[in-house]
């Protein structure tokens, strides 16, 4: 196991080549990309960094109920997974999240049924892994599947192959109340990824705004007033635990950092900062 990243914002200025070679200079054992060809695979060959996952990216069409989107995103996906296969560490990062923002999760499910198992073939063939992220998706209807349980335990019975596997990111399920801990031990199989993000609770802002989220303005860049995300150490998340029970399951890719803290944006100064912050309060539980 190791400590790796997201690309933090300032990599939009820093650019794709400018952010591998700043990870790997301040130490860090892989980035995920946004996508992945030979040229960036040799970016990251030349900066000697691993590549971690490689985003899904182009959205909600394969989950999409109009049959034209979501024909050109199967088509869009398969050769993302060639592409991952050929050039990446075999892993695809992505949401279950449809284009509608507003559609239910169970019409989700219906069009998941019909989509997702031809994918998943698809990438048994090429040898590639795809995780599943738990963001719940925005208000106010959350619409993304494998975010809980319930739909991580219908999407698994659908489709049970280990190629479709989680990416376990306990911040997301501890702002929404699911016991990050029950989930890693319930799914620990079925982990190809790692995100290292926390989140903070606030006693004030529940008191304040409730579990709806504020009426008025936005009190945090990255939270709805009550909760915020942060980096390791200033949340919820107890952070040896969920790393001695990786080690336990035999999880051994990357901690990857992503920096969603307001304490840490607005410059890529504060980037900087916050990223590493966090590798050296991961790094001292890692030994």
């Amino acid at each position: 196991m190791h400590v790796g990243m997201r690309i933090p914002p300032m990599g939009r200025e820093m650019g794709l080549e400018g952010i591998i070679q700043w990870a790997s200079k301040n130490g860090l054992g892989s980035i995920d990309l946004p996508q992945v060809d030979a040229e960036i695979r040799k970016m990251c060959d030349s900066a000697e960094i691993g590549i971690g996952t490689v985003d899904w990216g182009a959205g909600g069409g394969l989950l999409s109920k109009d049959d034209g989107a979501r024909e050109e995103a199967v088509s869009a996906m398969k050769a993302r997974i060639q592409a991952v296969g050929e050039y990446g560490s075999g892993v695809i990062f992505l949401c279950l999240a449809p284009d509608d923002r507003l559609q239910a999760r169970a019409e989700t499910f219906e069009v998941f049924k019909q989509v997702y198992p031809e994918i998943v073939e698809d990438a048994e063939a090429h040898e590639v892994f795809l995780a599943i992220e738990p963001w719940p998706g925005p208000a106010p209807a959350y619409p993304n599947l494998g975010c809980t349980p319930e739909t991580l335990r219908a999407v698994f019975d659908v489709v049970p192959s280990p190629n479709l596997g989680i990416c376990y990111d306990p911040s997301h399920f501890a702002r929404i109340g699911v016991d990050y801990k029950r989930v890693l031990m319930e799914f620990g199989s079925r982990v190809r990824h790692v995100h290292a993000k926390d989140t903070e609770l606030l006693a004030d802002g529940l008191y304040e705004f409730g579990c709806l989220g504020q009426s008025f303005g936005q009190r945090y860049g990255y939270g709805e007033g009550w909760w915020r995300y942060c980096i390791p150490g200033w949340g919820v998340v107890d952070w040896k635990w969920v790393i001695a029970r990786l080690e336990e399951l035999g999880y051994d890719g990357p901690l990857a950092i992503e920096l969603e803290d307001h304490r840490y944006s607005g410059s890529a100064e504060k980037n900087a900062a916050g990223i590493l912050a966090a590798k050296s309060y991961l790094e001292d539980i890692l030994g």
